[in-house]
């Protein structure tokens, strides 16, 4: 999701909504509220006032809000189906489908996973209630200061690698890394979001739809061509992403349409990435169009630890009075 940081045109709500019930669903409790206006200033769930629009993505909008019962701020993401892009592709409607993603999210317990506080439901559409994040994602520092750093990308690249692995540990595949789903926090955290197509290993995707939502530029190959997805189509993702961030532009770019840019993912060759330096063998082995020749996340994490390491200045040399170098 893009950060837009907008303002809103303010509609105050009448009055608290009456709760019709409460209810348990996989874990996470869902508030069932009567409606209430749109837009800014709304209250949702009789709680959660929404104050600002945060961003948009191609499955809904993130809205920053106070929860006027703590009296802290949080983030609030509403589905939203009408402003999907045309660069990506998302699965159909499901009123539950923000319900599935809280649940990913918050099976996730790492600090580089986003925090699920709750879901609320009002208005036959649910809410996740979520930490709010600080900083900006990675899609916007490119965009604003070109390609990054190859120390910036490697302590980027290790600490997705850290949230993938934990998510692949309990079961879960991201399937939708990008940059505009990367976010750098002010305190340093490297923070991955929008788990909004993720799905349990080992789990059939007999949804077509399901199999191909994401952006086609950072998919795997093998997804694109309809197999189900499995941790190495993570890890592709995270190597396009990568990529990205050290040339300022996507691997596999240059495709005039959606449909050249998929066969270029599929039987095409990367663009050069001529600032990798040390990190070319890394982005190389993540991009392997085959997912068996494909880095596994434990040698990435390996390799950029190395090159962290090196890159790393050495203690100063101490000169000695009276010694000959």
């Amino acid at each position: 999701m893009r950060l837009l940081l907008d303002s809103t045109t303010s509609k105050r709500h009448s009055g608290p909504a009456q709760v019709e019930a409460t209810e348990l669903k996989a874990g996470l409790p869902i508030t069932r509220r009567a409606p209430a206006p749109h837009g800014a200033a709304r209250l949702v769930a009789g709680r959660y006032r929404l104050r600002a629009l945060l961003g948009r993505g191609g499955m809904g909008r993130v809205w920053l809000a106070e929860d006027e019962l703590l009296h802290r701020p949080v983030a609030l993401k509403q589905a939203v189906l009408s402003e999907r892009t045309s660069d990506d592709w998302y699965p159909g409607d499901n009123p539950d489908r923000l319900l599935i993603e809280a649940c990913a999210a918050a099976t996730v317990n790492h600090k580089g996973a986003v925090t699920i506080y709750d879901v609320v439901r009002e208005d036959s559409q649910n809410w996740i209630v979520m930490e709010p994040l600080s900083g900006h994602t990675l899609a916007e520092l490119i965009t604003v200061e070109g390609p990054l750093s190859i120390a910036q990308v490697t302590r980027i690249g290790l600490g997705l690698l850290d949230v993938l692995m934990a998510a692949h540990r309990v079961g879960i595949l991201h399937c939708d890394v990008k940059p505009a789903n990367v976010h750098l926090c002010d305190d340093g955290r490297v923070v991955l979001t929008d788990f909004g197509i993720a799905c349990r290993m080992l789990d059939e995707v007999s949804d077509r739809t399901r199999l191909l939502a994401g952006s086609p530029l950072y998919t795997a190959p093998e997804r694109l061509r309809g197999g189900n997805p499995e941790p190495a189509s993570d890890m592709f993702a995270l190597g396009a992403t990568l990529f990205t961030a050290l040339e300022g532009k996507p691997p596999f770019s240059n495709g005039r349409s959606l449909f050249e840019t998929v066969v270029a993912v599929v039987e095409g060759v990367p663009a050069p990435c001529q600032h990798a330096g040390p990190l070319r063998p890394v982005i190389d082995g993540l991009l392997a169009k085959n997912p068996a020749d494909r880095l596994t996340g434990e040698v990435a994490r390996n390799a950029l630890l190395d090159i962290q390491q090196q890159l790393r200045p050495g203690p100063p040399t101490e000169v000695l009075e009276g010694v000959n170098a």
